[in-house]
């Protein structure tokens, strides 16, 4: 049994290195039709890292012949499953550019979208891929509405909107935690303005009035009621937006507080002008 054990051990051993020198002799030294036919059967056989190198050789040789439209179909995906995103939403951006009437043009456009979806950072990077993403789905929704990725599309859409939305609504919400009081309530208008129904408004509405409230219980005495009636003005706005919010407990305090410091304001002011 030892024996047959190690017969077989050593014949897969063999079979493998000869089947990695065939390859390597084919990518490094073979006629171009022997790496198209070695690369499309990697390809098929989903062993992309090992087709990738066949096929980047191609590209030359076949540029402007019509095996190429296949070539650079299979170089996109091949990176897409090798999950090298960034390669293969600029091969299948380059795919459709150069084939726009393939009969792959709609799953080229669908993935170009995706890869630049999975390549975009998280939110408080730097969002070019995002944007990318954003544009790539939105123009493939309008080409194939009726597409039975669309849903999928549409998802996806939604949810580089809101990554977006989240990176602008945490810039704003710093200026607040940074206690820059004014630049929080022009970015959260700034935010509601070019985002309308987002999934932050609630958020930006009550930071809006926490920056209102801090800034006014802090301000010199000239600017004091001013301010307090701007942050009483949020409060109201706050609670007019959304009656049922869980916060309104915790506005409908500091709005007291914000009473009891006008009336308080009022008299300092009325003791001043009196002397």
């Amino acid at each position: 049994m030892q024996k047959i054990k190690k017969f077989l051990f050593t014949f897969l051993v063999i079979i493998l290195l000869s089947s990695c020198g065939e390859y390597h002799k084919v990518l490094n030294k073979g006629l171009n039709k022997d790496k198209y036919a070695m690369a499309v059967d990697l390809y098929e056989k989903g062993d992309y890292k090992k087709a990738i190198p066949l096929f980047e050789k191609l590209a030359g040789p076949y540029a402007g012949k019509p095996q190429m439209e296949r070539i650079q179909y299979m170089t996109a995906d091949s990176y897409y499953q090798t999950e090298d995103y960034a390669l293969s939403s600029y091969y299948f951006s380059k795919f459709l550019t150069n084939y726009p009437n393939s009969t792959k043009v709609e799953e080229a456009a669908f993935l170009s979208a995706k890869s630049y979806f999975l390549a975009a950072p998280k939110y408080s990077l730097d969002q070019q891929d995002t944007e990318k993403a954003l544009a790539a789905f939105q123009d493939y929704i309008d080409r194939y509405p009726n597409s039975a990725l669309a849903a999928e599309a549409n998802n996806y859409h939604k949810e580089l909107i809101t990554r977006l939305e989240k990176k602008d609504f945490e810039v704003a919400k710093q200026y607040y935690h940074t206690e820059n009081y004014n630049a929080a309530i022009t970015a959260f208008d700034t935010f509601n303005e070019e985002h309308l129904g987002s999934v932050y408004k609630e958020d930006t509405f009550y930071y809006k009035f926490k920056a209102y409230y801090d800034l006014s219980m802090n301000s010199v005495l000239t600017k004091k009621e001013q301010r307090l009636l701007e942050a009483k003005a949020s409060s109201a706005k706050f609670k007019k937006s959304f009656p049922e919010s869980k916060r309104n407990k915790e506005i409908d305090q500091l709005t007291n507080k914000i009473d009891e410091e006008l009336l308080k304001t009022k008299e300092e002011v009325a003791t001043i002008s009196q002397n």
